[in-house]
């Protein structure tokens, strides 16, 4: 798959379980759909103001086709490209917005009370480093 046709994942790099789920996502994405940047490095600063991405948000951010999704969009649209089961996740789109995004913040506010923080972004394993931007 060539870069320019990747949807690109913009994360938190200094979260553990947003780290977690970079790892999580890397392993169920054999057709290499997704990049990733880190929302605090060079290329996901740029990413978040060319989609015009509030600097307070606190959710992952998914850019695909031109479009930037947040929060529990964000979540089950990846799921929809992941391998194996994941892909189901995606009935749950049918719940309205304001009630996934209810417990999407729950986790989101609590994420590093729960899971902790690090002093800095983790380094991708070499197989995967040019799925990072930088």
């Amino acid at each position: 798959m060539h870069s320019k046709d990747r949807a690109v994942i913009l994360f938190d790099g200094a979260c553990n379980f947003c780290n977690a789920s970079v790892q999580f996502i890397l392993k169920r994405d054999p057709n290499g759909c997704f990049q990733f940047a880190s929302q605090q490095g060079d290329a996901g600063r740029q990413l978040m103001d060319r989609y015009e991405v509030p600097s307070s948000i606190n959710s992952i951010v998914l850019i695909k086709n031109n479009q930037a999704y947040y929060k529990s969009d964000a979540a089950l649209q990846i799921c929809k490209q992941l391998s194996g089961a994941w892909r189901m996740c995606a009935w749950l789109l049918v719940i309205p917005r304001p009630v996934r995004n209810l417990f999407y913040d729950v986790l989101a506010r609590n994420r590093y009370k729960w899971f902790g923080k690090s002093e800095s972004c983790m380094l991708p394993k070499p197989e995967f480093r040019s799925r990072f931007l930088e």
